[in-house]
Parts: C-alpha cells; sequence; structure tokens
C-alpha cells in the first residue's frame, strides 16, 4: 500500500518516466471536470437584504421600518445549499437581541454580551445537511438598535443564500416580515410558500397596483422624455425555413421591433400592432427598442405560429422569477444602439445615469450574473498557478483544445472585469463574479492570476488583459501596505487572523507578476521591487541552521514562527527562480539573490526522502509526503541547472529525476488525479498543526498546476542534458 493509494494504482505502473504522458493524464482529466459552463443569471432585488463590505448579510430594520416599535419583532427567512452532511462556520454580530434557528433548532440566541457592541463578531459553528438548509433569524427592537449581520466568517469567502419560497425559488437573499408585536407560534421552513404561511413578506415581490396599470417602462424607468430603452426576449419559430407569423398588441411611444436580427416593425407614435412577419426557423432573439416622449410608454404583443402562441423565453435563462422580458436603459433617443452588442451580458453598458445592466419588470429587481463554476471563470490565486501549469503542459503535449481552454477562461476574466466592479458598487460590495479582484484587500487576490494573465497574453490575444494588469500593478505598487524598507506584510486585511504578518507565500503572490509586468513595460521599477523583496522576506523568515525558511513572521509578538512549512518554501524558491530568469545580469542584487538560490536549493536536497518526496514539514519525515512543494523544488532544482545558477549540479540531477519518480510513483494516480497537496493554510507556531490539522485535499488547485509545471521542466531538462551531452563529444 502507498501513502495515498495502492501502488499497483500510481501514474508511475502505467507510464514510467514518459513525462508526456503523465502531462497528458493530468491536465485531461482536470479539463474535464471542469467545463466551460455559462454562468447562473438570477432575478435580484436591491430593496432586500443586501451582502456588505465584508460579505455578510447586513439589515438594520430601523431603515427599513422606521414606524417600528421598541419590543417589536421582525422575521427572516432564507435557505442554504449543502452538498454534503457538513459543519460551517459563520458570524453574527448583534444590533440588538436575535435568535437564528437552522432545520427548526435554535442555534444561536445572543445575551448582553453579544449584543453591548454592534460591531463585536461572534462565531456561530452550524451543522448542515445535505441538500437545503432553512434559516430563520428572529430580530427584536431595542431603543439601541434593530438589526444584525450574519454570514461568512471569513471576508470574501462566496457563501450566499438563497430566497426560500417557490414564489422566488432561485433569487439570491433572505425574505423578510414586517415589525409583528408577538412572536410567532410556528416558525416557516422547507415546503412552505408564502401564501401558506399567512404573512406579508418583503421584499415586495409585485408591483402595487398603481404601477400595475402603467406600461413596463414607465414602471421600471419613470417618465423620462427622449429616451428610449431595449427589450429582449426570445422564442422558438418552429416553421421550417423562413416561416409566417403574426404580432398582435399594443404600444404606447415609438417602437421599433427586431426579430432574428432584423426590422420587422417600426412606428414613429402610439398604436396597435398587428403585423405579419417572416422569421427563420428556431429559438430567435426578439428585440424591442421602445422611446418615451414625456408620456406613459411601454408595449405589450404576443406572436402566434397560425393560431399557436409561441411562448416568449428569458435570454438569460433567468431564474427567480417567471418575466421572459429583461430590459435596458434609459438611453438619449438620439442613441445610435448596436442591439447586437447590448446582447453581451458580460458587460455593463454607459446609458444616461451612467453604466447600467439589464433589469426585470419587477420592483427594483435587477438580473445578475453568478459564476457558479467550481473552477472554470474565476479568479483566485491557486488558480493562477494551476493555469500557468495547463498552459505549458499543454504546450509540451500540443493539445490546442486545453490552450484554448486556457484562452477562454482568463478572456471570462478579462469579458467581466467592468461588469464586477459595477456590481460592487451597485449591490454593496460582494460580487458574485471576481469577488476577489473586485475587493483586493491582500496580493493572494491579485499576484498569482495577475501573473498568469500576463503569461497567457504573451502567448495568445486576449482582449482586455492590460487593463486589468494595470489595475493589478497599481495595486502592489501603491496599495499594498509595505514594512519601513519597502517589504511586503499583511495588514487591514477582511481576515483578521492574518493582521501584522509576513507570509513566505507573498513572494509568488507578488514577484511573478511584477516580473511579467516588468517585461511587459520595460521599467525597471517593478524588477527592482520584486528584487527587494527577496532581500527584505530572507531577513526576517530565513532559518540558517537549515538554509530554508519559515512560513510566517508575527509583528505582533516580532518573532518568526520557526516551522519550515513544504509548500512555503516552495513558493519561495520557485518565485525566486522566476525573478532570477528575468532580472538583468548586472542588477546589483543579483549576486546576493543567486547567494540566496543556491543557499535555499543546498537546504531542501539535504531534506529530500528516499522516496524522492519533500514533507509537509520540511524537517520531519512523521509529516507526510507533500506533492506541491515536491513539484516546485523539482522545478526551481531543474531551472538553476539549465541556467547554471547551480554550481555543483549533479546531485540536483538526480535529485529532480527522483522527486519526478516520487511523484509518479506516491502523488499521481493511474488517473490523473493528484494526491498529497496541502489545502489552504492559516500559520501556527508549532508543526502540530501543519502535521495534523492542515491536512491534503484530492486534486487540489494549490497544487495541479506545480505538478504539471514541474513536468514540464523535467521535459526541459532531459533535452537539455541531452543536448549538453552531444555539444560535449562534438567538442
Amino acid at each position: 500500500m502507498g501513502f495515498f493509494f495502492e501502488d499497483h494504482n500510481c501514474m508511475f505502473e502505467r507510464v514510467g518516466m514518459q513525462v508526456e504522458k503523465t502531462l497528458e493524464g493530468v491536465s485531461r482529466r482536470y479539463v474535464g471536470v471542469n467545463p466551460s459552463n455559462p454562468p447562473t443569471y438570477r432575478a435580484y432585488s436591491k430593496r432586500g437584504i443586501l451582502r456588505g463590505r465584508d460579505y455578510r448579510y447586513e439589515v438594520d430594520f430601523n431603515r427599513f421600518f422606521p414606524g417600528a416599535e421598541t419590543e417589536q419583532f421582525v422575521y427572516a427567512w432564507a435557505k442554504y445549499w449543502g452538498n454534503c452532511e457538513t459543519e460551517l462556520k459563520f458570524d453574527v454580530s448583534c444590533y440588538g437581541p436575535i435568535v437564528i434557528d437552522c432545520n427548526g433548532q435554535v442555534i444561536f440566541k445572543s445575551n448582553i454580551f453579544h449584543e453591548r457592541d454592534r460591531n463585536d463578531r461572534h462565531s456561530v459553528i452550524i451543522a448542515l445537511k445535505a441538500g437545503w438548509n432553512h434559516f430563520v433569524i428572529r430580530f427584536k427592537k431595542t431603543p439601541a438598535g434593530f438589526g444584525g449581520k450574519f454570514g461568512t466568517w471569513l471576508g470574501k469567502l462566496p457563501y450566499y443564500f438563497l430566497m426560500p419560497t417557490p414564489e422566488r425559488d432561485g433569487q439570491e437573499g433572505w425574505i423578510f416580515t414586517e415589525p409583528m408585536s408577538a412572536e410567532l407560534a410556528t416558525l416557516p421552513g422547507a415546503g412552505l410558500s408564502e401564501k401558506d404561511t399567512g404573512i406579508k413578506w418583503f421584499p415586495e415581490l409585485t408591483w402595487d397596483k398603481a404601477r400595475l396599470k402603467m406600461g413596463q417602462l414607465e414602471r421600471i424607468f419613470g417618465l423620462a422624455p427622449n429616451t428610449v430603452a431595449i427589450g429582449w426576449a426570445k422564442a422558438f419559430f418552429l416553421q421550417p425555413g423562413n416561416g409566417r407569423y403574426t404580432l398582435t398588441g399594443h404600444h404606447n411611444g415609438p417602437i421599433a421591433i427586431h426579430i432574428a436580427g432584423r426590422e420587422v416593425y417600426r412606428s414613429a407614435a402610439s398604436g396597435r400592432l398587428a403585423t405579419t412577419v417572416k422569421v427563420p426557423f428556431g429559438q430567435q432573439d426578439v428585440m424591442v427598442r421602445s422611446g418615451c416622449k414625456g408620456s406613459p410608454w411601454g408595449f405589450d404583443f404576443t406572436i402566434k405560429n397560425g393560431s399557436d402562441l409561441l411562448p416568449f423565453t428569458s435570454p438569460c435563462s433567468i431564474v427567480g422569477t417567471s418575466e421572459p422580458w429583461i430590459y435596458l436603459g434609459p438611453f438619449a433617443s438620439s442613441d445610435k444602439l448596436e442591439l447586437a452588442s447590448l446582447k453581451d451580458l458580460h458587460k455593463v453598458t454607459p446609458c444616461l445615469l451612467g453604466d447600467t445592466y439589464w433589469r426585470v419588470d419587477l420592483p427594483d429587481t435587477w438580473v445578475r450574473p453568478y459564476n457558479e463554476n467550481p473552477l472554470f471563470g474565476r479568479w483566485n490565486y491557486p488558480l493562477g498557478v494551476t493555469l500557468y501549469g495547463l498552459l505549458h503542459s499543454a504546450k509540451a503535449i500540443g493539445s490546442t483544445e486545453i490552450q484554448q481552454y486556457i484562452v477562454d477562461h482568463i478572456q471570462y476574466c478579462c469579458d467581466t472585469f467592468h461588469y464586477a466592479l459595477w456590481d460592487k458598487k451597485q449591490y454593496g460590495g460582494a460580487t458574485a463574479v471576481h469577488h476577489l479582484l473586485s475587493s483586493i484587500d491582500s496580493l493572494d487576490d491579485c499576484g498569482s492570476f495577475g501573473s498568469v494573465l500576463l503569461e497567457v497574453a504573451q502567448h495568445f490575444e486576449v482582449r482586455g488583459f492590460k487593463e486589468i494588469a494595470d489595475f493589478v500593478a497599481d495595486y502592489i505598487t501603491n496599495k499594498q501596505i509595505r514594512r519601513p524598507d519597502g517589504t511586503f506584510f499583511r495588514k487591514n486585511l477582511m481576515h483578521i487572523f492574518h493582521e501584522d504578518t509576513m507570509w513566505v507565500d507573498d513572494l509568488y503572490m507578488s514577484v511573478p507578476f511584477l516580473c511579467r509586468y516588468y517585461q511587459l513595460t520595460g521599467d525597471n521599477k517593478y524588477v527592482d521591487d520584486a528584487a527587494r523583496q527577496f532581500i527584505g522576506f530572507k531577513k526576517h523568515l530565513f532559518i540558517p541552521g537549515l538554509k530554508v525558511m519559515s512560513h510566517v513572521y508575527d509583528f505582533k509578538r516580532q518573532m518568526a514562527t520557526g516551522v519550515p512549512w513544504g509548500r512555503g518554501n516552495g513558493w519561495a524558491v520557485f518565485s525566486l527562480s522566476e525573478l532570477l530568469a528575468v532580472l538583468p545580469e548586472k542588477h546589483e542584487l543579483r549576486p546576493a539573490l543567486l547567494t540566496m538560490f543556491r543557499e535555499l536549493c543546498e537546504g531542501y536536497l539535504a531534506l529530500q526522502d528516499e522516496a524522492g518526496m519533500w514533507h509537509q514539514v520540511l524537517n520531519a519525515t512523521d509529516s507526510y509526503p507533500e506533492s506541491s512543494c515536491t513539484s516546485m523544488f523539482i522545478y526551481a532544482f531543474a531551472r538553476g541547472i539549465q541556467y547554471g545558477w547551480l554550481e555543483a549540479p549533479a546531485a540536483y540531477i538526480r535529485a529532480v529525476f527522483k522527486g519526478w519518480e516520487g511523484l509518479n510513483r506516491i502523488s499521481i494516480d493511474k488517473d490523473g488525479n493528484v494526491h498529497g497537496v496541502c489545502r489552504g493554510s492559516e500559520f501556527s507556531f508549532t508543526p502540530e498543526y501543519y502535521k495534523k490539522e492542515l491536512l491534503w485535499n484530492l486534486n487540489d488547485t494549490h497544487g495541479i498546476g506545480i505538478v504539471l509545471l514541474a513536468g514540464v521542466e523535467v521535459l526541459k531538462l532531459g533535452k537539455h542534458l541531452a543536448e549538453s551531452t552531444v555539444a560535449t563529444r562534438s567538442r
């Protein structure tokens, strides 16, 4: 039995040292299980309880109900999906008395200490079942406050709740009652509709009677003289070829109707609509440009195939409402709008009120995209190195489809960048697209993925990459917190556990991006900054006796943890190799950085085990063999040999190939699954945390790309050594 699986199931048993076969197995498995599905589009009420800047739901019921009386109650109800039975940690802050119920059980009841300071956070561990979990929170008004915050314990973890009733199934958020003087005898829960409860729930589900008498565009945009708005739906036209269909209805104000990209009806004034049109077979866009002259405006029409009514459907498969039409505006009547470009749901659109996005014909309700792919199209630091490895692995095995998958991922990130910034401003901070990039407060949020953005843009055309690269560079250069000597450290983060610390990880979260941005701009200040980081980090984290790096320096205690965590050390030497590859030969810090590279490699070489692996805690062989650090040491050694940075390469050559065989025997199974990658870490002053609590995950993105990069460098090293032998013999 191997450490992670039976020996006969290892990749080495199938492919031996055929590196390309391992690269193909790992990369194709990854792409196969992470398809490029589109985002989910949800109806979203801006009148509801929104997630704020710390990603928790925040509500002050004094704002919603200024006439509420002291001692009255409001109940909020939502549901949360659990993929399996698990426990999650949530945080609550109390503006007044709060009781939280989950699946019929009280799991939190505030006391006077919880309610003393509305800014205090109180953690609660909640057992969730597989499937839907229903939460009901009771808020009580006192003279001191009425409401609170509830949600993720860790800023930017994307916990979000959905509205719990069939009437709004799919909308994000909570529904809530009016203030009531008595507690509910029975709490609402699974299987109940809003009608079943006999309670009026907010936010408003439908327009009031007065608004329902208006045209939909007047309801949504008001009376806005000399403006236009766009309506968009789809319909399925069943007749073969170009069939004939009948449009019947009416419109207030001027109108133009386009079906399948062709104008089929136009009128400069209000009137009845009765016309026959020819439309090609298939599902087609139906787009309406409707104008307002200062009087009521809107439209209502049907499409018939003979006597059969064609139903309109949502152009973005919106959930949370049965409304098929979505609307965009208002625009100036003089604007020449390209309807085809307005259909790009990745983008916001300039209008008279600034940038805007699509809306639904419900009170203050918008279309909101949610990227619910676990990995595709997301922006986070593990995916930065994952895509970096996939890119060069795909090139090594000649896979154009995997390369296109990577480009599509990066392009989605670029295409939705402006939307993410707008969404953050529109809804209070917590986006469901690029929640890290739009809320940068650490190098983790931007440096790693920013680096792969630039790497991919070197090889392929990526629209809009430079704007994001500049955005990231501005954060790292001008906004990231630094020590007096300019060295990065962590302060003022959403994740308060990290306050006043320096992490060796941050060398990867900054240096590779700075190197690539230097190559992009030609400005030496970026590579100079990257070089100085290693000097500053070494001063605080280097362990001379072992010639390796401590994981974290804690400025509150003015001491390093002293624990040589495997992946943290991998980040350090990996990033140093990236820097040395681009650092000018005559740079003043190059000699010191070469010395540091050699010292680190010497320290790591001494800690490789007999199987070729390195361990979770580098100097503790009773900790598990860890795949991501093993891969990064292989990568760095291989580059050091090829670039001539290592003065006595023979031992490192043996270590590289021994390490690659070890990975293929111990960590990579025959199906391309990667085992033994440590999950995302916190830090501790004791090795026991890293050994026994900070355990490994299967196919963790902290390691897949690094394994692939190690394989690519093993291939390059083999070619380099073969060519060096030929060159030696020819002399």
